[in-house]
């Protein structure tokens, strides 16, 4: 663990004193997010683009302490081509069907890279009993990659919130790198974690600047790199199920958004105002205590994904399961996933 503070640190001021330049720039090339809709949650315009800050604190903390190899290369790669797709996007906007092209582009150079899911567990076999993905290897790790880029994306809706939830995830992925001595992605999630950090203070509320899709996308591909490296390689029973755990915040709640808009008949792309921050500000929670409770359940998931990783047994199994079904569950009495009636009408 030791290996990780100074990178974690290098990486926090590199992004701290970063955001303001980024700020600066956002205004200068007119990267500013205008309230127009009654889903905005800010009532005056507001510099994006922040993920510039994020980016060159990883990039630069990656090349000073990570070990130069394809792997590395090939999410700097991978990560460089999202970071210009949300630029673009936060300047002049893209469209769905651009980005998902920029995305996997990506995606197919991270596979280049051998960061790949090549093989599940059988959590009811023998311990370390794998099953070869083989010709189907290359569609599920593009599909997990595109996915968990735009999950965190989707939840970027409060201040603070994103870049929050990806520390912590990235936090709860370097303590799982750590049960299996996984010491370049300990050092990776560090890296990422204080990039998050040094962002934060421009980003909590009251916020000075949004990290934009800039910052989103590239954070999201950064996450879905990690957890293929750090877990998904690895030999445990669990090892599918903990990145979708750590990740469990903005992974259920998209999810959930996709199920409650295909039950209501809308298309899955159409914007809504179901989301989880959403119902926690409905209920009366102010900015930051939503932001607050989304962090605690976060690093509950977290928690929950660190007990259980490397854990050759069903009783890891059975674990994961409840966290599921409590999820699910708590998920439908608070309107997650059908929506309510009153809702019909809060949509983009």
């Amino acid at each position: 663990m030791e290996n990780t503070l100074v990178p974690f640190i290098i990486s926090a001021i590199i992004s701290l004193f970063m955001t303001p330049v980024a700020r600066k720039l956002a205004i200068k090339f007119g990267a500013v997010d205008i309230p127009k809709d009654e889903r905005r949650i800010h009532n005056k315009p507001m510099p994006l683009m922040g993920g510039l800050a994020i980016y060159i604190a990883i990039l630069i903390s990656s090349l000073l302490f990570l070990p130069i190899d394809k792997t590395l290369i090939s999410i700097i790669i991978g990560g460089t081509i999202i970071f210009i797709s949300g630029i673009i996007d936060d300047i002049k906007g893209l469209t769905p069907k651009a980005k998902l092209v920029f995305q996997i582009i990506a995606a197919i150079i991270l596979i280049f890279g051998d960061v790949k899911i090549e093989a599940i567990t059988n959590p009811f076999g023998e311990p370390g009993t794998l099953l070869s993905l083989n010709g189907f290897s290359i569609p599920i790790t593009i599909f997990w990659v595109v996915g968990i880029t735009n999950t965190l994306n989707l939840i970027d809706g409060l201040d603070g919130l994103a870049a929050g939830v990806a520390m912590i995830a990235s936090l709860s992925f370097l303590f799982v790198a750590n049960k299996f001595n996984y010491i370049p992605v300990m050092i990776m999630s560090a890296i990422v974690a204080g990039s998050c950090l040094g962002f934060l203070p421009y980003n909590f509320n009251p916020a000075k600047i949004f990290m934009g899709d800039t910052g989103a996308l590239f954070l999201g591909f950064i996450l879905a790199s990690l957890s293929i490296e750090g877990v998904m390689k690895s030999v445990a029973t669990i090892a599918v199920v903990v990145p979708i755990i750590i990740l469990g915040v903005p992974i259920f709640d998209t999810t959930f958004a996709i199920f409650r808009r295909l039950l209501n008949g809308r298309s899955i792309a159409e914007a809504d105002k179901g989301h989880l921050h959403h119902r926690l500000l409905k209920m009366g929670y102010s900015q930051k205590k939503t932001v607050l409770i989304l962090y605690s359940i976060s690093a509950i998931f977290g928690l929950c994904a660190f007990f259980i990783a490397k854990t050759n047994s069903k009783r890891a199994v059975f674990i994961a399961v409840i966290v599921f079904v409590l999820t699910i569950l708590l998920a439908g009495k608070m309107g997650l996933i059908s929506g309510k009636k009153r809702d019909e009408n809060d949509k983009d």
